[in-house]
């Protein structure tokens, strides 16, 4: 009998503190990505009219990579404060384009610094589960539903790159590269993989502050320029210690 109360008392304890608590213990997060970098700039494209946010010119010839790695606080179980580090490879080619004649081309090195919010609008059941903390919760695959986050993100950052052009470009008197501000935004998708494991994919925009990324401006360019990064990312939690700060393992 004596055991039997113990044990309800455990479960009725380990309930609330499953539910409020848990994400407490995992403040910290770092993450490492990778992926395929998007680019819309004046060089290349099909579309000679409106072109919202330069989806209408995708296409493998206009792509590149970029790699990135992240620290996030989690402020609340549904807000996230991020610092986030990029770099890689723009590629711009009027190859195939609305613009063949002129035969213009320009790669571009890039390294990004920002600070973003992360909102989750759709939070995993999973981080709840006392069961699933301590390892022991069997995983079939109709559960992985559960131990989906889904979430929104935006900020502001600095982005400072170099452009090397082809000889078209260079009789042009191009930009050779620079030093602006960025807006991020875009979504991601994170499955919770176990207590100190996450696996993601994230789709995020900049919207630059120069229609220089390519070393070039036309004439008929009515926005500045714009590129995507796509990101598979792995995402590791360290364990908080005093004052929400990490806690290395030894």
């Amino acid at each position: 009998m004596k055991r039997s109360v113990m044990i309800i008392l455990a479960f009725l304890l380990a309930v609330p503190f499953s539910q409020g608590q848990l994400w407490k213990m995992r403040r910290w997060e770092v993450e490492a990505g990778i992926g395929p970098s998007l680019f819309f700039p004046d060089i290349g494209g099909f579309s000679r009219n409106k072109n919202l946010l330069g989806f209408r010119d995708m296409n493998y010839r206009q792509t590149r990579f970029d790699i990135n790695g992240s620290v996030r606080y989690r402020l609340t179980r549904q807000l996230n404060a991020r610092i986030n580090l990029a770099g890689g490879l723009l590629h711009s080619t009027d190859t195939r384009g609305s613009n063949e004649g002129r035969e213009l081309e320009a790669s571009t090195t890039f390294y990004e610094a920002a600070l973003l919010g992360e909102f989750y609008f759709i939070k995993n059941k999973a981080e709840t589960s006392y069961l699933f903390l301590k390892g022991k919760s069997r995983r079939p695959l109709i559960t992985l539903l559960t131990s989906l986050d889904i979430y929104a993100f935006t900020g502001m950052g600095g982005f400072y790159y170099s452009v090397k052009g082809n000889d078209a470009l260079e009789a042009l008197g191009m930009e050779k590269g620079g030093l602006t501000a960025v807006i991020p935004g875009g979504i991601g998708v994170t499955l919770i993989y176990n207590p100190n494991l996450n696996f993601g994919i994230e789709l995020g925009g900049r919207y630059t502050f120069t229609d220089f990324l390519d070393g070039y401006t036309s004439q008929y360019s009515e926005a500045n320029d714009v590129y995507y990064f796509l990101n598979f990312t792995v995402i590791y939690k360290l364990k908080s210690g005093p004052h929400g700060l990490p806690r290395l393992r030894r």
